[in-house]
């Protein structure tokens, strides 16, 4: 793992193609967040820029507009979104012009009709599918829509149910809310079948943006361990993770093998600084200036560093590598402080 390689090399070296995620990683709601832009730029002008995202309640070119207000050089299609990837899943098992219950937005409406599709609203018009996507106006009554559509099994001869993704929150403005997760859980709760995945983790979305822009070398950044991380590790793709959006440092810390960082930074400028090498010494573990050392069932700090992100690469390089989950140890407080920047 390029983690715990020994030579300091930047995130963006040998990188042909740097794939972001955009809710906690370029902003938090309207705005954009610290250093974002200018790192994104930046890393921008020796090699490709794209923008993944699970969002769907947007269309690519309304996305790439509000990237390009903040200051990024985006065109619609740099924007790889989950209902793109969601309508490939889509035409694999049901063909154009059927008619689609769509539950989500004008992003999801969008890639459909521009497909093919027939959209509809209601159970009542006998759709061929059900396709389901965040949109902050989905309400009670679009759910029960869905309900209503998926009641039979899909062994049993009911139609197909994809989920643009299953994230369970979303970076606001104002804090952290309900994502589409939450929307897809009541359903499934409703009629007690799953839906397929087409965004994050699932590697389907990360597909479409590799065949997309032909990428040899492609990284991926994102904020969130269980959707990010994941599904860049499925698709095999080295993945950085900023603290900036969903996860902290205790999610780190605690990170299961699926979903672990290749980088972890603070915020993007960490892009084009060496990444420093993790040293392990018998029973420590040292990034940077900042140490810890496993002693039996407690994680000991040798010292803190000059850097918080360092202490924290080299506790979870010490608690990865030794095999044990984080519930093995007894953790100092001083571990779990979070002093990155999140909306």
């Amino acid at each position: 793992m390029a983690l715990f390689g020994a030579k300091p090399r930047t995130p963006l070296d040998g990188v042909d193609l740097v794939l972001a995620d955009l809710d906690g990683v370029v902003y938090a709601g309207p705005g954009a967040l610290p250093h974002a832009i200018e790192s994104l730029n930046r890393a921008g002008e020796t090699r490709r820029l794209g923008y993944i995202t699970n969002n769907a309640s947007r269309r690519d070119a309304t996305v790439a507009a509000h990237l390009r207000d903040l200051g990024l050089h985006t065109r619609p299609d740099d924007v790889v979104t989950s209902p793109q990837a969601a309508v490939r899943l889509l035409a694999e098992r049901v063909p154009a012009p059927a008619t689609i219950l769509v539950i989500g937005g004008d992003g999801l409406v969008f890639e459909l009709e521009k497909a093919g599709y027939t959209v509809t609203r209601s159970a009542d018009d006998g759709p061929a599918a059900v396709l389901q996507g965040f949109a902050p106006d989905v309400g009670w009554q679009h759910l029960a829509e869905a309900a209503y559509a998926l009641a039979t099994p899909e062994e049993e001869g009911g139609i197909p149910w994809i989920a643009t993704n299953t994230d369970w929150t979303i970076p606001q403005a104002r804090g952290i809310a309900p994502g589409n997760g939450t929307l897809v859980s009541a359903v499934h709760t409703a009629v007690g079948r799953l839906a397929t995945v087409a965004g994050k983790p699932e590697r389907a979305i990360f597909d479409v943006a590799v065949a997309r822009f032909a990428a040899r070398s492609p990284l991926f950044i994102g904020d969130r361990l269980d959707t990010d991380i994941a599904g860049a590790q499925a698709a095999g793709m080295p993945s950085v993770l900023v603290l900036t959006g969903v996860d902290r440092p205790k999610h780190v810390l605690a990170a299961p093998a699926t979903s672990r960082p290749t980088y972890i930074v603070g915020d993007l400028r960490e892009l084009h600084e060496p990444y420093p090498a993790t040293v392990v010494k018998g029973d420590a573990t040292w990034v940077g200036r900042a140490g810890v050392q496993i002693d039996g069932p407690d994680l000991r700090i040798l010292a803190e560093g000059d850097r918080p992100i360092d202490l924290l690469r080299a506790a979870s390089a010490a608690i990865w590598n030794s095999g044990r989950a984080i519930y093995g140890f007894r953790v100092p407080e001083r571990l779990y402080a979070d002093p990155f920047h999140r909306p």
